[in-house]
């Protein structure tokens, strides 16, 4: 793609996401997405494949459908109630039709069944554009609307993902969509506690944020888009298979790591809020994504690849990529935990 045209995607994106972050009106809010859908389009289209078109063409629809019902939700709030701002959403009909275009635009479950589809087609950079960037506007009017939404949809939200999240991911082969999952159960997290404590939201995300970037940006330095070509990744970099291996762990939520962080508080609160049931299916449901983690753990450190060749070995080759974002992203990863009395205590 040309640079210039993809400097100005890249800026219309970043335009459409702060829109909607300083917007108190839902017209201004609908319109930031809708920026940020159209700029986000030719990117993902930019390789000229079928599964590419596919995956486009299957966003396009589900982020209009979800536009077009945030526009429906706020003009029947506008028309029953009389208020725009996204403070004032009151009627129960625009609080659940909201509720559930947001989590459409999200893919939370149970209208997921759209983004492990759409991010099997996309290449890897393109792939973590989607699983990060994307989900900042939608989360930042979730956490406005948040007061006036019936709680015990939230919290089914949030347990249902969590589960679906940990379910789809364990028969999957293709590391793509297992991120795809892996993003569905770890947004449910933080849906859960939303209503309750919406700075653990924020905590939750942008740990999510960094460990989801690691792992993108890892398995793009391999060159990894299944299991079986994890097993090359040691013969080309150990220390980057090592490392990758402890960012899987932290993402599935292990102490000592920086992903056990947002796990423990979370549990924490939902047990202060008295909804202990909550806390110990939410917790039941992350062994269900620990499961497929340690699966890409042992493909990646344990085993070999199959190779009969004599060719030369993939490692002596000179690396030319730019590793230095990967090396921040991955210490933040496996590292912040120790930080958690600091966060607490904000």
């Amino acid at each position: 793609m040309n640079p210039y045209v993809l400097t100005i995607l890249l800026s219309s994106l970043g335009l459409g996401t702060v829109l909607t972050f300083a917007s108190s009106h839902w017209l201004l809010a609908w319109m930031g997405l809708e920026i940020n859908t159209l700029a986000i389009i030719p990117i993902m289209a930019q390789q000229h494949h079928p599964r590419a078109i596919e995956a486009t063409t299957k966003y396009f629809l589900t982020q209009a459908t979800a536009a077009a019902m945030i526009l429906f939700a706020s003009t029947t709030n506008a028309w029953l109630m009389g208020e725009w701002e996204i403070h004032q959403l009151s009627h129960p009909l625009a609080t659940t039709t909201v509720m559930l275009a947001l989590a459409l635009k999200l893919g939370l479950a149970p209208v997921h069944f759209w983004l492990p589809e759409v991010l099997q087609g996309l290449e890897l950079t393109t792939g973590l554009i989607l699983s990060t960037w994307q989900k900042l506007a939608p989360f930042a009017l979730m956490i406005q609307a948040a007061p006036t939404i019936n709680s015990s949809l939230l919290v089914a939200i949030g347990l249902l993902s969590t589960l679906v999240g940990g379910w789809g991911g364990l028969n999957q082969t293709q590391l793509r969509k297992i991120l795809a999952y892996s993003s569905i159960a770890h947004l449910g997290w933080m849906v859960l506690i939303l209503q309750f404590a919406p700075s653990l939201t924020l905590l939750s995300l942008s740990l999510y944020i960094i460990m989801t970037s690691s792992a993108f940006l890892t398995l793009k330095t391999n060159n990894a888009l299944t299991i079986n070509t994890l097993a090359t990744s040691w013969t080309k970099s150990p220390t980057l298979a090592a490392l990758a291996a402890l960012v899987l762990l932290s993402l599935g939520g292990l102490p000592p790591l920086s992903g056990f962080m947002p796990k423990w508080l979370i549990l924490q609160e939902l047990t202060k809020q008295g909804l202990p049931l909550s806390a110990t299916l939410a917790a039941m449901t992350a062994l269900l994504s620990l499961y497929f983690y340690l699966r890409l753990c042992y493909a990646l450190t344990l085993t070999i690849y199959p190779n009969t060749l004599t060719a030369t070995a993939p490692w002596r080759l000179n690396f030319t990529m730019i590793t230095l974002p990967l090396s921040i992203i991955t210490i933040l990863a496996l590292g912040l935990l120790p930080l958690t009395p600091a966060v607490t205590a904000m």
